[in-house]
Formats: structure tokens, C-alpha cells, sequence
């Protein structure tokens, strides 16, 4: 089965489409979670190290799905590994798209509750992005990236400018001193820092819909530097703006940062109010990513109609998203998905491409 021809994206699309895949609950996250790691105010070289590893990861994964042009990863790896093994390399992203779908949404939840709508159910909060999320997937990818292209500046425009007020708060000594450990706490970091880079997969399905798919590596590179860069600026920021203590002992540090100070003469004096419904918009757009890579999966491995599978995935999403009882299972869970992540993302494109060149190289069989 070949992607729709009406059904392509731009390579700005594309980049874009990678960008707001990949920025989400790390912004809020990241800080503590890498530091929790290293122990160490270097965790911005681990940011930095976690970025290239990523990047090289993702070359490897438009390399081998440009070989194979209008196919998705779904549906190549049938092709370089047999029906069978390919089919459940398929069933392994979809369930891991699904279950990381479900963790953006309750991560949502609970932020919102804490925040905005004190007392509010779950259930209301939950309901109504997923149906969003349905009917923003029922358009095909390119309604999504235009979505996309719709909050991607707005999104950016806040992050840049909160972090610019917060420097105000910044001390240069909260970063010192450099390497004061050696080496080995920037290497502890550096699975923190991977995780929260989770979504940059979805390259392996936008190649097959890129109008331009030799340029797919440009877009991906795009793509992925301007979360890359703005993950760095949030933990310099918020270190250099709280210290390594008061960001160990905070759940929301990027959000307690912007909290502890106010702008007089603005429209906004407390800023964590519009970068809190930003980050709502860019939660909403990596759900909005996973949500479709994984209904595309089952559709392309089942053969069934996409509109009919992500009809069916609400009631899963729900379900997923309630599971973990308590904030810390909620962490717990956002831990397994980056260590999916790492398994499928950095040993299935590697595997793929080792059995690609297998065949085709050596062997002097047709994939």
C-alpha cells in the first residue's frame, strides 16, 4: 500500500512536523531529571552530547527509509526482514506510540490540575484532547502539519521570551564549577537527556510523505536542532536561575523558575500563565504526532482504514492515560517509555540497515 499522492508535506513542513514531535514534557522535566542523573551543574554538556547522539540516530533512519520511497518503516521492514519479524517490529512502535501518546496526555492532566483547574476531574481534562487529537488525525498528515505550522512560531516566540525575563534570576556561579567531577556525571546524564528527545522517530514515517524526500536529512536536522537548542537554553536557564538544590527538590522546575518573578508594565506580569498554555499547544502537538504514527501502523500492518482505527484508539488512549494511579507511577512510566525508546529508535533502524545491506550487498537479493 503507497502513501495517498494528495497526502504530502512540505520540507518546512517536515522539520516542523520533527520539531513539535519532539519538544513536549521534556521542558518540564528535563532539568530535574538529568541532574537527578549526574548530581552535577554539567548536565548542559550532557544536553549537548545527547543532542548529537540523537542526531546521528536519526541519519541512520532517513538513510534507510529513503531507500525505500512511499513506504513507511511499517511497511519496509516487512520487506527487509520477512512478513513475520517485520510485523512484529511494526506491532512493538505501535505499542510503544500508543503508550507514550497516553503518558503526553495525563502529564497534561496533572499539570493542568495543579496550575490552572484546581479540582477539576481527570476525565474532563482527558476527554476532550483526545477527541481533538481524533479529529485533528481524521485529516491525514498534512492537516496536522499545517496544525503545526499554525503553533510552531507562537510556541517558539513564548519559550524564547520567558526564558529571556527569567535572566534577571540567572547566576553564573550555579553552573560553576566546570567538570569539577571529570567526565562520568556528564555520561550519567546522558540517558536523561536521549529520552527527552523521544518523538524525533516519527522520521521514519515522514519520509514517505515528503514532497522532497531528498532533502529529508536538511528537514531532519532542522528539525530536531531547534528542540536541541532549546532544551539546552532551559537547563542553563533554570540552573543558572534556581541552583542544582532548588531544581532536585522541585517537580516543575522550568514552571517554579517563571513563577519566582514578575514583569510589571506588561500584559503578562506572571508569566508561567501563557507558558503554561504554550506548552499546552506543544503537548498537544506530540500527542497529536504519536496518535497518528500509531493508528498509520495498525492501518499499514492490519490493512484496516485508517478513519476506522483511530476512531477505535480513543477509548485505548483513555485507558492508557489513566493507568498509572499516582504522580510517581506517572514518572515511573515516563522512565520505561525513554527506555523503549532507546531499544527501538537506536537498535531497530541499526538492525534494519545491517539487514538491508545484508541482502542487498553481500547476499545480491532484491529488498
Amino acid at each position: 500500500m503507497f502513501i495517498r499522492t494528495d497526502d504530502k508535506i512540505t520540507t518546512t513542513q517536515t522539520s516542523i512536523f520533527v520539531t513539535d514531535s519532539v519538544l513536549g514534557a521534556g521542558i518540564l522535566t528535563l532539568p530535574r531529571s538529568v541532574i537527578e542523573a549526574a548530581q552535577t551543574p554539567d548536565v548542559w554538556l550532557s544536553v549537548i552530547l545527547g543532542g548529537f547522539v540523537v542526531m546521528l540516530a536519526a541519519l541512520v533512519m532517513v538513510k534507510l527509509s529513503q531507500q525505500f520511497p512511499k513506504h513507511t518503516v511499517y511497511q519496509y521492514a516487512k520487506r527487509i526482514v520477512g512478513t513475520v519479524p517485520g510485523g512484529v517490529l511494526s506491532l512493538c512502535l505501535i505499542i510503544y506510540f500508543i503508550v507514550i501518546a497516553g503518558f503526553e496526555v495525563r502529564v497534561f492532566a496533572e499539570v493542568t490540575m495543579y496550575y490552572l483547574l484546581e479540582g477539576t476531574p481527570i476525565w474532563a481534562i482527558v476527554i476532550p484532547f483526545i477527541w481533538v487529537g481524533a479529529y485533528i488525525c481524521f485529516g491525514g498528515i498534512n492537516s496536522i502539519a499545517r496544525v503545526f505550522q499554525i503553533i510552531f512560531p507562537i510556541s517558539i516566540l513564548i519559550l524564547v521570551l520567558s526564558y529571556f525575563l527569567s535572566i534577571r534570576l540567572f547566576d553564573i556561579n550555579h553552573l560553576r564549577p566546570v567538570l569539577s567531577e571529570g567526565l562520568l556525571p556528564v555520561f550519567k546524564g546522558l540517558k536523561s537527556t536521549v529520552l527527552t528527545f523521544t518523538g524525533f522517530e516519527a522520521i521514519m514515517i515522514l519520509v514517505a510523505h515528503m514532497q522532497h524526500p531528498e532533502r529529508a536529512v536538511k528537514a531532519t536536522f532542522v528539525g530536531i536542532g531547534i528542540p536541541f537548542v532549546l532544551y539546552l537554553m532551559t537547563v542553563i536557564v533554570v540552573i543558572g536561575g534556581m541552583s542544582v538544590d532548588s531544581v532536585l527538590n522541585s517537580t516543575w522546575p522550568t514552571i517554579d523558575l517563571l513563577r519566582s518573578f514578575e514583569i510589571a508594565g506588561l500584559i503578562f506580569e506572571r508569566f508561567e500563565f501563557p507558558f503554561l498554555v504554550i506548552w499546552m499547544m506543544q503537548l498537544f502537538c506530540n500527542f497529536t504526532s504519536f496518535y497518528y504514527n500509531a493508528s498509520l501502523g495498525i492501518s499499514q500492518v492490519f490493512g484496516f482504514k485508517i478513519q476506522a482505527v483511530i476512531f477505535g484508539l480513543i477509548p485505548a488512549m483513555f485507558i492508557m492515560t489513566l493507568l498509572p494511579q499516582r504522580m510517581n507511577e506517572v514518572f515511573k512510566l515516563g522512565d520505561m517509555i525513554g527506555k523503549m525508546g532507546i531499544v527501538l529508535f537506536f537498535l531497530v533502524p541499526v538492525f534494519l540497515s545491517f539487514m538491508f545491506i545484508l541482502r542487498k550487498k553481500v547476499l545480491k537479493q532484491n529488498v
